[in-house]
């Protein structure tokens, strides 16, 4: 067997590791699809249970329906795989397309979002300084051509760069905007074959997994995964929960990408999350707690 599962933060997506690179760009393909171009998605996604295909470096990653568990099918999965993998046959030869990146303002004004028209990273990537972009070879070039980015946060298909305030984005959206389009339409990799994705947070905080986290927590991560995370992505942020004190009854969250340290996060934590939880899980939740990332 030439394929090995590997779990991920989100309980419903398994990355399925191969023995070579399937591809150097990344590709999706959903129950929309015609996945014309991949034999193995076209298989795939005639299964029920199946909702997104992600290809890309040396995995295939699959996201599933709530309601079925890994254990009863990631064995026929890994066959499936292994199958197409044997053949040649995961991905056919596919021609350039051409690379577009549009820039959208967030709400923090030191973070600027770059939003690609293909995939870049199935997991987050999130780098806080320059000495941690080992790895990322995209984050690496960034910070080479411009000494004034702070972190860089990729996930998805977009990329959140932070600066610092020696520099203003009216002067550079546009340039670090192309910059971003000739590294990835020239082949450069965003991260690196085996780049081990991981949830960076302050020293002081430990991040749980989806297993560990009680039935409450669960709860919780269900309500911000479906009405909280999108608008969050679409400020180029992320928003994890890190646990749930009961005593207190207290949710802290991590801020990540555009949110960490952004000005109106604190407020819209306030106002809008936790009214959202004291409203669906009336007298568990009283408070929301952020945590910089």
């Amino acid at each position: 067997m030439r394929v090995q599962e590997e779990i991920t933060p989100n309980n419903n997506v398994m990355k399925f590791v191969c023995d070579e690179t399937l591809t150097q760009g990344g590709v999706e393909f959903d129950k929309d699809s015609t996945a014309a171009e991949s034999p193995l998605a076209q298989v795939l996604l005639t299964i029920p249970f199946i909702n997104k295909i992600f290809i890309t470096a040396n995995f295939v990653a699959i996201e599933k329906i709530d309601g079925i568990e890994w254990a009863d099918v990631v064995e026929d999965l890994k066959e499936i795989i292994n199958d197409h993998l044997e053949e040649n046959a995961i991905l056919a030869p596919m021609k350039k397309a051409p690379i577009s990146i549009y820039a959208e303002m967030t709400p923090n004004p030191a973070a600027m979002k770059f939003v690609s028209n293909t995939m870049l990273a199935p997991e987050i990537i999130e780098i806080k300084s320059k000495d941690k972009a080992a790895g990322v070879p995209l984050a690496v070039a960034l910070y080479q051509e411009y000494p004034f980015i702070e972190e860089v946060f990729i996930v998805d298909n977009y990329i959140s760069v932070t600066k610092n305030d020696s520099e203003d984005w009216s002067l550079w959206m546009m340039d670090v905007r192309s910059f971003i389009t000739n590294y990835l339409q020239a082949g450069g990799p965003v991260f690196e074959e085996f780049y081990e994705f991981t949830t960076e947070a302050p020293e002081h905080v430990v991040v749980k997994s989806v297993e560990e986290f009680s039935s409450v927590e669960q709860q919780i991560k269900a309500i911000l995964d479906e009405y909280v995370q999108p608008a969050v992505a679409n400020d180029g942020g992320n928003i994890e929960l890190i646990e749930f004190d009961e005593e207190t009854r207290t949710a802290r969250m991590l801020l990540q990408g555009a949110c960490s340290g952004c000005p109106s996060s604190t407020a819209t934590l306030k106002n809008g999350i936790e009214g959202i939880l004291k409203q669906m899980m009336p007298d568990v939740v009283d408070n929301v707690e952020a945590v910089n990332g």
